[in-house]
């Protein structure tokens, strides 16, 4: 079945956008900084928005969408990375943490464009590419604040 390979395609992105959820309503319980609370709140609905997206089209195909997030790898124990950080107050080191957690999320949606990209019709990926940039956005806004504290 052709959807079968979309849908899971689709489905690594779901996953990919619960971690992001996830996490950073960790970071914001976490934080006493209210830019910072401000930020991930923005960045939930990012992913939010992200996911919904994603499911409508894995319904669409007759597929099931993806719950919960990935419980092993390098995306888990970066967001435990940033739970121990924010523990600590240390805003480096949050900010460090949410960006390498950006990179692993941006890593999932090259690969999806890049090595998966068969799988799927014009429009998917249109989606993934608008939703890519999306992350972009967060992702370089995780960094102008890491760089601005490095500069200070």
């Amino acid at each position: 079945m052709e959807n079968k390979q979309a849908i899971e395609v689709l489905n690594t992105l779901i996953i990919i956008n619960n971690d992001r959820i996830e996490g950073y309503k960790t970071a914001f319980d976490e934080t006493d900084e209210q830019d910072l609370k401000s930020l991930f709140t923005d960045f939930i609905s990012t992913s939010e928005q992200c996911k919904q997206e994603l499911v409508r089209e894995v319904t669409a195909l007759g597929g099931e969408e993806a719950e919960g997030t990935k419980t092993s790898g390098k995306f888990f124990r970066m967001w435990m990375d940033v739970k121990a950080s924010l523990t600590g107050k240390d805003r480096k080191a949050i900010l460090n943490s949410c960006e390498y957690g950006e990179d692993q999320a941006l890593e999932t949606y090259d690969d999806a464009l890049e090595n998966e990209m068969e799988y799927l019709n014009t429009r998917q990926l249109a989606m993934i590419s608008a939703q890519q940039l999306m992350l972009e956005v967060d992702h370089n806004k995780v960094k102008a604040l890491r760089d601005a504290l490095v500069a200070a």
